[in-house]
């Protein structure tokens, strides 16, 4: 087990190996139109984090699914991971979950089945401590290795949470520092050092539980869970659902500070290019802007916080919110303004 580099097998790790912005968008754009219940409250139009299908007056299933290949070589490190982010949507939606199905694709003629079990007992243990079981699920043979979970969730119908509800003048929450994809660059590089790497799990692994606690509260308006298009993707996807832009302050960015250091050096990842490719002329710079912090805005966070937009006079209940559930700050980053939808960066 010592001996084998998860990483190998994968052209891109963790969600950054998620399908660029633009192609996606080209994608869907040739799909049929589907049945649309009216029980069914959030679908595909925004592209939120989570389907939710109301089921009565007080009870709607939140249903979400997250795989992707390899981000860390370690396999049970990389089931905690991928466990951690899929549950994250539910969360995100401002849901409970209440279990899981896993998602389970192994080049079974390259690892062994120890190795297989490992990434297994990573997620197994991810879900154990979100109080929720792993129902069942489906697996196959594949090139790259692949785990994930079907992430189902309950809210209230009312207490939804989507990513289209935001107000002019809401402020911008931030729950986890940004870096995770730069991270992941200098591990597969192999210049990521052991602090480094335990940052890198630290955030991965940290359930967002908080959004849970969101849904009862009337003065945040919007959530999303920042992952493979970065932040600015992200927040661009709550700029074009509520129809606002959006100011943000670089300097205010919770950021890890091992990858602040690795992409000043030049690390980053594909991912990045990609992303700025699809939504750059969407993001007003400052034009001495560094091409460092461009790729810190738009790196790929697998697992990543919540993005939450809030009245004002909530902002302190949030982040008191954060620090009991999940025991870390969060940072004000920005707010919700008038106008287009754009991101501003300051």
């Amino acid at each position: 087990m010592d001996q084998i580099r998860l990483t190998q097998f994968s052209h891109g790790g963790g969600c950054g190996c998620k399908i660029a912005p633009s192609v996606l968008s080209k994608l869907l754009a040739h799909a049929p139109a589907g049945i649309v219940p009216p029980e069914l409250l959030v679908g595909t139009e925004t592209a939120d984090d989570a389907a939710v299908y109301r089921l009565n007056e007080h009870q709607a299933i939140v249903a979400t699914t997250d795989f992707f290949t390899p981000i860390v070589d370690d396999p049970f490190d990389f089931g905690r991971i991928a466990a951690t982010n899929a549950l994250s949507d539910v969360y995100a939606m401002g849901g409970r979950p209440i279990m899981a199905l896993a998602l389970v694709g192994m080049p079974i003629d390259k690892l062994p089945p120890e190795v297989i079990g490992r990434i297994l007992e990573g997620g197994a243990s991810v879900c154990r401590d979100a109080g929720i079981p792993i129902a069942g699920g489906h697996s196959i043979d594949v090139l790259e290795p692949i785990y994930g979970l079907v992430g189902l969730g309950v809210v209230d119908p009312a207490q939804v949470k989507t990513n289209a509800g935001a107000q002019a003048g809401d402020v911008l929450i931030l729950t986890k520092p940004l870096g995770v994809g730069i991270l992941s660059a200098g591990l597969k590089k192999g210049v990521l050092a052991p602090e480094g790497y335990a940052e890198m799990l630290r955030w991965t692994t940290l359930l967002n539980r908080v959004g849970a606690s969101l849904a009862g509260m009337n003065g945040v308006h919007a959530v999303t869970d920042v992952t493979g298009f970065g932040l600015a993707g992200h927040l661009l996807e709550i700029c074009r659902g509520s129809r606002l832009g959006a100011q943000v302050s670089f300097d205010a960015l919770p950021k890890i500070d091992t990858a602040v250091q690795l992409v000043r050096d030049g690390i980053a990842t594909g991912a990045s290019t990609r992303n700025w490719a699809s939504y750059g002329g969407e993001v007003r710079l400052a034009a001495d802007t560094p091409e460092w912090q461009r790729k810190l805005i738009t790196d790929p966070q697998t697992s990543g916080g919540l993005l939450i937009a809030c009245a004002e006079d909530s902002v302190e209940a949030v982040l008191a919110a954060v620090r009991e559930e999940q025991g870390n700050e969060a940072a004000v980053i920005g707010r919700m303004v008038a106008g287009e939808p754009m991101l501003q960066v300051a």
